[in-house]
């Protein structure tokens, strides 16, 4: 069988998916790989260096093709952050269901253990880019470090919570998925409305006021 003129990055993860889906194993070697896809492996590495890397790009894809759906979108840019949020998770959650055979398999082994999964690490940097990019409201503090630790927490919040949305949608086996349509909408709102800061941003503004009179009295 004749080799393959060109590969491309987009051909090398098809066929990588499609392999892990008819097999239901990784390939043996990236020569038995390049060799059954009928290209040379010198071209393999010209793209990944490991098929644990292609497994990272393909997580960092799902989310790159969402955010790319939602930029189309004049809706979603006129959004408030949660309902930015929550049309990222039913875009990202959509992406997953079209890949869902592979999404179980590469994360099958990690299903109790997401967090500290690796082929994740790239999703993790761009989604918490993502949630620092919405200007989700934090308490003013004027204090350059607590706001910095502030945003921090919340980035690390919002990462656990879309985790802990993938290993239910994992688990999920009622029609369309449609429990976790509905985990995505009550946490996704539930995190919003704890993070409501408006309530204690008032107790603390009177009790700024309180401070001043009881000064201003003494």
């Amino acid at each position: 069988m004749a080799k393959k003129k060109t590969i491309t990055e987009s051909d090398i993860i098809s066929s990588y998916m499609d392999y892990i889906l008819e097999h239901n194993a990784s390939p043996k070697s990236v020569y038995a790989f390049a060799k059954a896809n009928h290209f040379e492996e010198s071209k393999f590495y010209e793209f990944f260096g490991s098929f644990e890397a292609i497994e990272k790009h393909i997580f960092q894809a799902f989310f790159n093709n969402t955010i790319s759906v939602l930029d189309k979108s004049e809706d979603y840019n006129s959004f408030d952050a949660r309902n930015k949020l929550l049309s990222f998770y039913f875009t990202f959650f959509e992406n997953l269901t079209a890949n869902r055979s592979y999404v179980l398999h590469s994360l099958h082994h990690h299903k109790n253990g997401l967090k500290g999964s690796i082929l994740l690490s790239g999703l993790k940097k761009n989604f918490t880019s993502y949630i620092a990019g919405l200007s989700i409201e934090t308490l003013d503090i004027k204090q350059e470090q607590i706001d910095k630790i502030q945003r921090r927490a919340l980035e690390e919040s919002a990462w656990l919570q879309l985790l802990l949305t993938m290993k239910f949608w994992m688990e999920d086996t009622s029609a369309a998925f449609e429990k976790t349509d509905i985990f995505i909408e009550k946490s996704v709102n539930t995190s919003f409305d704890v993070l409501n800061i408006t309530p204690l941003k008032s107790v603390l503004d009177f009790g700024k006021f309180l401070f001043k009179e009881k000064m201003h009295t003494s």
